[in-house]
């Protein structure tokens, strides 16, 4: 339930409602917007008995939550969420550029990433140290060594690090090099990961499973933010189908939908949706188009060398490329790059 306090109340209204939930064992999250300050009701509302909060002077109504996922529901903050990493804000007028590659393969190879993406705009360092393979003979990863070159790139040229982790034990030492936790399409119903990681408090790139309905999705970024962190974004990459010409589909309509029903920003992985270079740039302009608060474009100083995702992974020139042409569409629906 959300309570919507009226226009004219002031900061001891609300902190009476507070008091009364405190008082009944409930918990509150206060969303003060341009139209309107929203408490929302956090806990089971039988515990408030009979007790009306409509009957305050102070309240303007009382609107329940019909979704299972309360916290990331658009209801709890209409006006959505911003998403603050380090000096980057997700979710606001400008679009936020991830990019790197698959794998840390190399220090030299994640300093030529590095340079290569900031040069050509980008916000974020992303780089895989802990991969969670299909086969177990394949490249899994530099793990911490991994994480400690990728923060040594990142600091040279001033951006902030995304890098997955997979297991809840793997947090205390990624949290030392990482800026954002990003949690795979594997493990996004991993649900002792994602409370581990809300208990953290890192802020947290969740990506969408590669069969999962959006409520499931947004369920699972339910289980983060009911520890305590309300830093999530969510990623989507693709979903499985029948279709065999990508890797995976593309759901740009899963934009729309989680900006209306949830108050979350998302960017989307074109990398992962396409499987190949030659169709990242259109779907990533369909994503800023469909009104997607950003992009994670794998990015590799030699893709033909990679130790993983080879066929999807761009060159620092082509991400260039990209980046220009995305800027294109940013500015015809209202957002920017800078």
């Amino acid at each position: 339930m959300i309570i919507v306090m009226k226009n004219n109340s002031t900061q001891q209204d609300v902190e009476k409602i507070v008091d009364i939930l405190k008082e009944h064992g409930l918990g509150a999250n206060l969303s003060t917007g341009a139209q309107a300050t929203i408490v929302g009701v956090l806990g089971d509302k039988a515990k408030l008995g009979g007790f009306d909060f409509e009957l305050l002077d102070c309240v303007e109504k009382c609107v329940p939550i019909m979704h299972s996922y309360k916290l990331a529901s658009r209801e709890m903050c209409p006006d959505g969420r911003l998403v603050q990493v380090g000096k980057e804000v997700i979710g606001g007028k400008k679009l936020v550029m991830i990019g790197g590659p698959c794998a840390v393969e190399s220090e030299e190879q994640i300093m030529q990433a590095a340079v290569g993406v900031k040069q050509a705009g980008a916000n974020f360092l992303r780089g895989g140290a802990y991969k969670p393979r299909t086969s177990p003979y394949s490249f899994q990863g530099m793990e911490e060594d991994g994480l400690k070159i990728m923060r040594k790139a990142a600091d040279a040229v001033g951006l902030n690090v995304v890098s997955e982790i997979v297991a809840h034990d793997q947090i205390e030492t990624a949290a030392k090099y990482c800026d954002m936790f990003q949690i795979g399409a594997r493990n996004m119903q991993n649900f002792r990961l994602l409370r581990e990681v809300g208990r953290s408090k890192v802020p947290v790139l969740l990506k969408r499973g590669i069969s999962s309905t959006i409520e499931e999705w947004l369920d699972a970024a339910e289980y983060i933010m009911s520890e305590g962190n309300y830093n999530v974004v969510l990623c989507e990459r693709g979903i499985r189908t029948f279709e065999t010409a990508t890797r995976n589909t593309l759901d740009v309509s899963a934009i729309p939908v989680v900006k209306e029903r949830s108050s979350l920003p998302i960017i989307v992985d074109p990398s992962h949706a396409a499987g190949k270079t030659k169709y990242i740039t259109p779907l990533s302009l369909a994503a800023i188009a469909a009104g997607a608060d950003g992009l994670i474009v794998e990015v590799h100083p030699n893709p033909k060398a990679a130790l993983s995702d080879a066929s999807q992974q761009l060159t620092t020139q082509a991400y260039g490329e990209l980046f220009r042409k995305v800027g294109v569409i940013a500015q015809a629906v209202g957002r920017t790059m800078e």
